[in-house]
């Protein structure tokens, strides 16, 4: 049976999430918040999986081991699932980058998609491994579902490869924990459902809003 439904899940908060601080390739992990986040996902999680994928990065593998150990699997680690490289401006607020390289935050801005961080990646190079490995997961996998436990920009431009850069999409935010899931019908994949967080309603909101 070929995978027919993949949810897409974002990691938990961290405290540089908290903070408002770019993390990128950094190896920050959950703070309190974001154990509480993972622990409520695993809990309430009721579809049976085949497989769960994560990025190496501590946020998203601690997300996905949570998930994990209630369901009784280990998740697959794939570096390739990684948020973007933000090179320079990686630890920095956003308020802090636009003072210290203003040049670059703006040009990042303007070609939002093809900008390169200097020291890092494009958001389309990002999108490019991701797909990559989404297509490998599903040659692999016999499902019927699967989870991919990333990052809030990487399954973006994942979102925005499959369906196209949509008003929808473009708007929409990743809440830490938040599920979207995809579901085959035939050949093409359809959105059936945006960053839902139904397992967060007994905890406070969560304050992260960066990558």
């Amino acid at each position: 049976m070929a995978v027919e439904r993949v949810h897409l899940i974002r990691h938990g908060q961290t405290a540089w999430n908290a903070e408002g601080r770019w993390q990128g390739f950094e190896a920050t992990s959950l703070n309190q918040e974001g154990c509480a986040q993972a622990r409520a996902l695993a809990a309430a999680w009721k579809r049976p999986l085949s497989a769960i994928y994560s990025s190496d990065l501590p946020r998203a593998f601690e997300t996905a081991a949570a998930l994990g150990e209630a369901l009784g699997m280990m998740p697959v680690i794939d570096e390739r699932l990684r948020e973007t490289h933000l090179g320079i401006f990686q630890g920095k607020t956003s308020a802090e980058i636009r003072l210290s390289h203003p040049v670059e935050f703006e040009t990042m801005q303007s070609l939002e998609m093809d900008f390169c961080v200097p020291s890092g990646e494009s958001k389309r190079q990002t999108q490019a491994r991701c797909y990559h490995v989404f297509c490998e997961i599903l040659d692999k996998e016999s499902g019927p579902e699967v989870a991919i436990v990333s990052h809030g920009g990487t399954l973006k431009y994942l979102l925005y490869k499959l369906f196209g850069q949509t008003d929808e999409l473009v708007r929409s935010y990743l809440p830490n924990t938040s599920v979207t899931t995809i579901e085959r019908r035939g050949d093409d994949w359809h959105l059936v459902e945006l960053a839902a967080t139904p397992h967060l309603v007994t905890l406070a909101p969560a304050d992260g809003t960066t990558l």
